[in-house]
């Protein structure tokens, strides 16, 4: 019997398992299947570095969203991510770690400079009238959501984030 049939047949004896710690068993196992399921489809299609491009395009976001909260523009700083990757991926990995428009944009930011491409963030805001709205975009993107919007603020790329 080979080690993933044996593995299997744990988990399966695990799952039958009666009762609420059964139930548990079978929620954490799909949930697990899933996300496995997700990595292994990332490996095929971008590789190893795909795969650590979006754990740390997730990271940076958190770690955006704590430095805007605790400081503001001016407290974000960020590692440099891994090489390779696509911005496409990059895009996708945010919509999946929930970041708002302005983490996403920063994260972005950081992406680009690494590939030595500078990219300005650009916020804007409606008219009060109109119903308050905000948003954030780099600027040279095709953003629908800007449209109408009044620009208020334009962060360029950091120095240090520069190659």
């Amino acid at each position: 019997m080979s080690r993933s049939s044996r593995l299997r047949a744990l988990v399966g004896s695990a799952l039958a398992a009666p009762g609420a710690a059964g139930s548990v068993l079978r929620t954490a196992a799909g949930v697990l299947t899933a996300r496995l399921g997700a990595a292994a489809r990332l490996i095929r299609g971008h590789g190893p570095r795909g795969l650590a491009l979006v754990a740390w395009t997730m990271l940076a976001c958190r770690r955006v969203r704590r430095q805007l909260a605790r400081g503001g523009l001016g407290a974000v700083r960020l590692a440099a991510p891994p090489p390779g990757g696509t911005d496409t991926l990059v895009r996708r990995a945010l919509r999946r770690s929930g970041g708002n428009c302005l983490e996403s944009a920063l994260v972005r930011q950081r992406w680009f400079a690494e590939r030595g491409v500078p990219r300005t963030v650009v916020i804007g805001v409606s008219a009060p009238a109109a119903g308050f709205h905000a948003h954030a975009w780099l600027d040279g993107d095709p953003d629908p959501h800007r449209h109408g919007l009044a620009e208020i603020l334009r962060h360029p790329v950091p120095s240090a984030w520069l190659r």
